[in-house]
């Protein structure tokens, strides 16, 4: 990035892919921006440059300190710890913009070290409150879904004239006689459990009753 660039992208102002500021001393304070990017689309945090736009840039000495200071903070302040990419952009009169670009993350959700999650909102940050948000950051990243939650329900509410004739129409298999067989079965599938209980998914495609099991769940589209 040369200046002409940094000074349009200055123009811009902020958003929530971009982050200005002044200087930046406070390692926590830049973990939980970094974190916040991570758990969402990525963006750049540009240090040397004013909330208003106005480049002020940094001294040398002062370049030192930010990338010591961005080092520990991707390194030992972020879980899972990130690789954001750094950029020093010369302003004229011996001063520096720092440009820090943080992806996109693929270990969601990421926590600062105080175990707070955090997520872009507009140009601003926010911590993650409520289950359902966490829940789609896990789903987000392939870490959990939604028709893996576990019921209590046990296998022994199956239908299994149903479930018999699922396996045999689409797997040309039986249905197993042991137990053991058929938990077995049922977790290679994706309804059941490591612990035996059957999942949401097995719950609502299988169960005998299922509308007496998880009255609040039905099935509205399958693919």
């Amino acid at each position: 990035m040369n200046l002409s660039e940094l000074q349009k992208l200055a123009a811009r102002g902020e958003d929530s892919r971009l982050q200005f500021k002044a200087d930046m001393r406070n390692v926590d304070a830049l973990a939980a921006e970094m974190v916040a990017f991570a758990n969402s689309e990525g963006g750049r945090i540009v240090i040397g440059v004013r909330d208003d736009g106005e480049i002020k840039g940094l001294s040398r000495p002062a370049v030192g300190r930010i990338n010591q200071l961005i080092s520990n903070a991707a390194s030992q302040h972020v879980r899972s710890p990130i690789s954001p990419l750094t950029e020093n952009v010369a302003v004229g009169k011996g001063r520096i913009v720092v440009v820090v670009t943080i992806p996109k993350g693929i270990d969601k959700p990421y926590f600062d070290r105080n175990g707070v999650i955090w997520l872009k909102s507009g140009s601003d940050k926010r911590r993650v409150n409520s289950k359902e948000e966490l829940r789609r950051l896990f789903q987000v990243s392939d870490q959990f879904h939604a028709d893996e939650l576990p019921t209590k329900a046990w296998p022994e509410k199956l239908d299994r004239l149903r479930f018999r004739d699922f396996l045999k129409n689409f797997y040309k298999q039986d249905l197993p006689e042991a137990p053991e067989d058929l938990d077995r079965l049922l977790q290679n599938m994706n309804l059941a459990t490591n612990d035996g209980w059957l999942n949401l998914a097995g719950v609502l495609l299988f169960a005998e009753r299922p509308e007496w099991i998880l009255p609040q769940f039905i099935i509205k589209a399958v693919r």
